[in-house]
């Protein structure tokens, strides 16, 4: 398996190490060159400091034959737009952006991205360790509700010209 991930944090940083350790072709994106020391020194994976939502960055870190693409830097924008730039540009098929943003990772999984909230998460995990029940939506990763394939939009409208 092949998976590009944008932002070295503490969960960038953790995820890339363990897909990198169970033989999995790995690259991690970020700005910051000091995000790297997160990794283990023998980090088998590709490290590249780089903007994750530049066009030419992905396509360099071979995001066009990536299984997984996940976006994972602290900010919501920026994770919707590289998770959008790998969907629609490249056409990974299984792409996640972390989003902060209660309101946002609802709103932008109904437009047809997967995401995760980990102030959902978070707020559902304690929570219920007071006693109250579980948030069925607090899960994990919540699959996409809509579609934002342009592609396939394209050619559907296309095929519609055409019968007319």
């Amino acid at each position: 398996m092949r998976a590009v991930i944008v932002g070295c944090g503490r969960v960038g940083a953790g995820l890339a190490e363990r897909l990198a350790r169970a033989g999995n072709d790995v690259t991690i994106i970020d700005i910051s060159t000091d995000a790297f020391s997160r990794l283990e020194p023998d980090f088998p994976g590709q490290a590249l400091r780089a903007d994750g939502t530049d066009e030419d960055v992905l396509r360099r870190a071979g995001v066009e034959t990536a299984d997984w693409f996940f976006a994972l830097t602290e900010g919501d924008n920026r994770n919707a737009f590289a998770a959008q730039v790998a969907a629609e540009t490249f056409g990974v098929q299984n792409v996640v952006a972390k989003i902060n943003d209660p309101v946002r990772a609802e709103a932008y999984t109904m437009l047809g991205l997967a995401t995760i909230c980990r102030t959902r998460l978070l707020v559902d995990a304690l929570a219920t360790y007071a006693g109250l029940p579980e948030d069925p939506g607090a899960s994990g990763v919540r699959p996409s509700q809509g579609h934002h394939d342009h592609h396939e939009q394209e050619a559907a409208s296309s095929a519609a010209t055409t019968e007319k």
